[in-house]
């Protein structure tokens, strides 16, 4: 389709179709981490078959919550490797997301019927595989029928935004302990409801009840299947001969680069330490250490998504004030001061809340600043490579290494059901401290006025 010849964007549909795509992403993962445990599925011993050949430490890898928590960012490589650009391709969007999403979310709803590891392990890997490419097909379909993407894009993408936010809200009514509800005999709409809010679930109790969060994620896939065939028609790229087959070959090409090089490096370290957050920060919420009753650790993880959007809104004006480096110090330094928090305050559960602000800052002034500088450095022909390498540290290879140790972290730090997590945290907290100092010492870009040199 021309430029010249686009239908007027259906902004209201592209935002909806942003808002489902991270709903369904953002309901299950804040407490599968919890979850998988409940299950009796192996994170600190390894498989036997495996225990006796190979040396502990890789046996771990292959731990069933770790194969489990690994299939988002196995998932990520792959479509980066092959399956975003597969898709693109040979598919029309919206039908590839229709299908995706369908299956998918059959899949996901699945997940809240098995116990046992193998049908587990599967389901949550045919998720995945058809889950990740839509990341990049929602993209796709939103700048097709765009008329000005630099100024729609942003409002259009902020939905997924508030789709995860939206995700962690009807937990507060799923994850409640009824039976303390009923007992309570209360009078009024405004008594039930206060009765209702203050009775979330603990324990054991929460743990099973977290099944929901798979059947909730699912029922928004399916949802997004059947509203994706609402979506203007968006065909298939058709190669032209010039489209690279090895994109991520000659996208490592650019590691050749000394800033590019240090850049990359930092990012897999913030995208570890991110991710440790994820793995955490729900099990610790729920603790007794914090004691946040089970169908509010959702919503407070949301103030972080909600931060989030306020932050972006001056990212802009940070990185004219205080420019490439700093900001994005700044935004690792958010990851060292919360788990610092968490660390230091557990006691004070205000504390732990009001922290949560944070994610903002780690989020826009790093994840979001390297976009933009990889996008202002790199020349048009280069920037699709270059984003793809970064992305492969933020959703792959960062988030497998977080969600195959951090299991590990936590058993070694837990005695008797009881875990230090002032010990554990301080341990992300360093390591984001360690990449401050590798940022501030080696990350010297070229100056502005010669980015067409980058890449070539």
């Amino acid at each position: 389709m021309s430029a010249d010849s686009k239908a007027p964007a259906p902004m209201a549909r592209l935002f909806l179709m942003m808002l489902l795509e991270f709903f369904i992403w953002g309901a299950w993962l804040p407490l599968i981490f919890g979850y998988l445990p409940s299950l009796g599925f192996s994170g600190v011993t390894p498989p036997p078959e495996l225990a006796d050949r190979v040396p502990g430490w890789i046996a771990f890898l292959f731990s069933e919550q770790s194969l489990i928590l690994n299939a988002f960012p196995v998932a990520a490589i792959v479509g980066m490797l092959f399956s975003n650009q597969f898709a693109d391709r040979n598919f029309a969007a919206e039908r590839f997301l229709a299908v995706s999403h369908f299956i998918g979310g059959a899949a996901m709803i699945g997940l809240a019927y098995v116990h046992t590891f193998w049908p587990f392990f599967g389901l949550m890997m045919l998720h995945c595989l058809l889950y990740v490419p839509t990341i990049s097909i929602t993209n796709s379909i939103a700048f097709a029928h765009m008329s000005d993407p630099q100024k729609q894009f942003g409002p259009v993408r902020m939905g997924g935004t508030i789709g995860w936010i939206l995700a962690a809200w009807p937990f507060t009514f799923i994850l409640v302990d009824w039976d303390k509800v009923n007992a309570a005999q209360t009078t009024g709409i405004v008594d039930w409801l206060g009765t209702v809010l203050g009775s979330g679930l603990t324990g054991d109790a929460l743990k099973s009840a977290t099944r929901w969060t798979f059947i909730v994620a699912g029922a928004a896939s399916i949802l997004l299947a059947v509203f994706s065939l609402t979506l203007p028609h968006t065909p298939a790229k058709k190669a032209d001969g010039k489209t690279e087959s090895l994109a991520w070959l000659e996208a490592a090409k650019l590691l050749k680069h000394p800033f590019v090089l240090v850049l990359w490096v930092v990012t897999l370290i913030d995208a570890f330490v991110h991710n440790c957050y994820f793995n955490w920060t729900g099990t610790f919420l729920g603790s007794s250490a914090v004691g946040i009753p089970g169908n509010w650790i959702m919503p407070v993880m949301s103030i972080g998504q909600i931060a989030e959007i306020l932050t972006m809104a001056v990212l802009g004006f940070v990185l004219v004030r205080l420019g490439w480096r700093a900001t994005m110090i700044v935004g690792i330094l958010g990851h060292a001061a919360r788990f610092a928090v968490y660390a230091f305050f557990p006691q004070h559960a205000w504390m732990i809340v009001v922290v949560q602000v944070l994610h903002g800052i780690c989020y826009a002034f790093f994840f979001a600043t390297v976009y933009i500088f990889v996008d202002e450095f790199f020349p048009k022909d280069a920037r699709a490579s270059a984003q793809g390498l970064f992305n492969l540290m933020i959703l792959g290879v960062g988030a497998l290494l977080a969600n195959s140790i951090c299991p590990q972290l936590m058993a070694d730090h837990t005695v008797d059901g009881v875990t230090d997590f002032k010990a554990l945290f301080l341990i992300p907290c360093f390591i984001a401290l360690a990449a401050v100092v590798l940022l501030a010492l080696f990350f010297r870009p070229p100056s502005k006025a010669t980015p067409t040199r980058v890449g070539h």
